[in-house]
């Protein structure tokens, strides 16, 4: 992932690399991830107005998604929205159970529990309250990134964006009376590698997107390429390479959700 050689490895253009969320208390936040997810710092950005802190599991794999902590140097809050749902992190199959009694064991707020789940997953909260997912999953390491969820206005509207625009495909969907989630990848990602959960209900409610999520990240070969293919391809112009000191560049989805546009040997300025 960022900042680290060993980890730039063949990851195919159009992977999630990370998911980006803004905390009040950069340190609360780290020793919860650190001491709950037994998550490790995998690198640092440290700006003049704000620190980026990228973590996950050690044993990482080349094409899991890290998580993005932004903290904003000075007293700020944030509004958490309804726009983005939730990260999800993985347990093994039959851990379930475990691994929610280890988090309430060490404190952790009691949330949405397995029980009232169906035994299916379970639900936490970071100490800023976004929802962190517990699912069961036989590949990737220990509480790695799954997906990450986020709520759309539009379902046709969203699956087109995402496999028009990035080439993603459905790698599994569920639909209910009242709601249909798609869970999105580029075409042959790992099974290890972060989705695109689209959550669309069907009441026709709309969403506020708040502040307190910042974006997806996708990891392109060659940035310029790759933004090149986004403007063919009709994806809206929000900060392009240039505007970025050709570093990354941002596009958003058909309802507000930023996207940043990483090159793999992105580095941290010095």
């Amino acid at each position: 992932m960022l900042f680290d050689s060993e980890l730039h490895l063949s990851g195919m253009s159009g992977t999630l690399d990370h998911v980006m969320l803004r905390v009040e208390d950069l340190d609360e936040s780290l020793d919860w991830y650190t001491t709950h997810l037994d998550y490790e710092e995998k690198g640092r950005w440290e700006a003049e107005t704000f620190t980026n802190v990228y973590l996950g599991p050690e044993d990482l794999h080349e094409d899991g998604a890290v998580l993005e902590l932004t903290y904003n140097h000075g007293d700020h809050t944030y509004e958490m929205g309804d726009a983005w749902g939730h990260i999800a992190v993985r347990v093994p199959e039959g851990e379930l159970e475990d691994a929610y009694q280890q988090l309430m064991d060490e404190g952790v707020e009691d949330y949405r529990d397995p029980e009232s789940c169906g035994g299916r997953y379970a639900f936490v909260k970071d100490p800023d309250g976004h929802e962190v997912e517990i699912v069961q999953r036989n590949q990737g390491a220990t509480w790695s990134l799954d997906h990450t969820m986020i709520r759309v206005e539009d379902a046709d509207q969203a699956l087109g964006f995402w496999t028009r625009k990035f080439e993603y495909e459905h790698t599994g969907r569920w639909e209910s009376d009242t709601f249909a989630n798609y869970f999105m990848k580029p075409k042959d990602a790992a099974e290890e590698a972060m989705a695109v959960e689209l959550t669309y209900n069907y009441d026709g409610r709309t969403y506020e997107m708040g502040d307190a999520w910042g974006h997806l990240a996708v990891r392109a070969d060659d940035l310029d390429d790759y933004w090149e293919s986004l403007m063919e391809r009709e994806a809206e112009d929000y900060r392009d390479p240039a505007s970025c000191d050709d570093r990354y560049a941002f596009t958003k989805d058909p309802d507000g959700h930023e996207i940043e546009i990483l090159p793999s040997d992105f580095e941290s300025p010095e």
